[in-house]
């Protein structure tokens, strides 16, 4: 099915790989022009921009520069913006506990997890009010309404993250910008199941086999897997799009039924 996103233009931030390459790739498969921006390249990233329909923009997202230098090079580009879809995030399990978080490492989950969104939306937000209509999907987390001490400054920051959502969607609906959320639970990218991600943090630190902690977390959801990237892309496609068109203020979670609460 169409969505209506061809010729739109988007940008998609923290596109080198997981959610944020699979949203890249599902909007150029729209007929979407974007706007890819990214720590590091990857090869995939490269191949996406191969015919002229996708550009990458390498740089800190988590700064201001950084997100402005996305916005401008792809405004310059393809002349605006349509779509803006934050999705730079990261997580490290504390394990420690509470009393081992620093300063510092609270610092880190702000500013990568809720501070990247803020200032991409602030560097984008003229332009998506001149294309009205037009729409803003943020990647949020079911750990904003499931807070997990092992994850403390994540869930506090991605709770926060949601709320700025919520009150940028009341401020910016009646210019033509819709905002909304897409939470995943557990999804099958580096983040969790890479060297260094959550899954062999936890098995290094509680002495067990990484596959049992990948399994311990989707053992209580009903369907008892792991999202797929492009699973969570096709909701943020649906979000994107004219078809999604008095949806706003809203989070759509994608999480094999992991939260319960009505």
């Amino acid at each position: 099915m169409k969505l209506g996103l061809d010729g739109k233009t988007a940008v998609v931030t923290g596109a080198g790989k997981g959610i944020g390459l699979a949203v890249a790739r599902a909007l150029r498969e729209e007929g979407a022009f974007v706007g890819a921006g990214a720590l590091n390249g990857s090869a995939e990233l490269t191949s996406l921009t191969q015919d002229g329909q996708a550009i990458s923009v390498l740089g800190d997202l988590t700064t201001a520069a950084g997100c402005q230098a996305l916005v401008d090079e792809t405004v310059n580009r393809f002349g605006g913006i349509d779509v803006l879809v934050n999705n730079v995030g990261g997580v490290r399990p504390r394990t420690g506990g509470f009393a081992a978080v620093t300063d510092d490492d609270w610092q880190w989950a702000l500013e990568i997890n809720l501070l990247s969104a803020v200032r991409a939306t602030r560097a984008a937000l003229p332009h998506l009010i001149r294309a009205a209509p037009s729409t803003i999907v943020t990647i949020c987390s079911v750990n904003a309404a499931l807070p997990d001490p092992g994850v403390i400054d994540y869930s506090a920051a991605k709770a926060a993250l949601r709320s700025f959502c919520k009150s940028l969607s009341k401020e910016v609906g009646p210019a033509g910008v819709r905002v909304n959320t897409v939470s995943p639970g557990p999804v099958e990218t580096a983040l969790w199941l890479g060297p260094g991600g959550v899954a062999e943090t936890i098995s290094r630190a509680q002495g067990v086999d990484a596959a049992d902690v990948r399994q311990a977390a989707v053992a209580d959801t009903p369907t008892r897997r792991f999202t797929h990237p492009d699973e969570v892309a096709q909701v943020v496609l649906l979000l994107a799009s004219p078809t999604a068109g008095n949806i706003t203020g809203s989070d759509v979670l994608i999480d094999g039924g992991m939260v319960s609460t009505m």
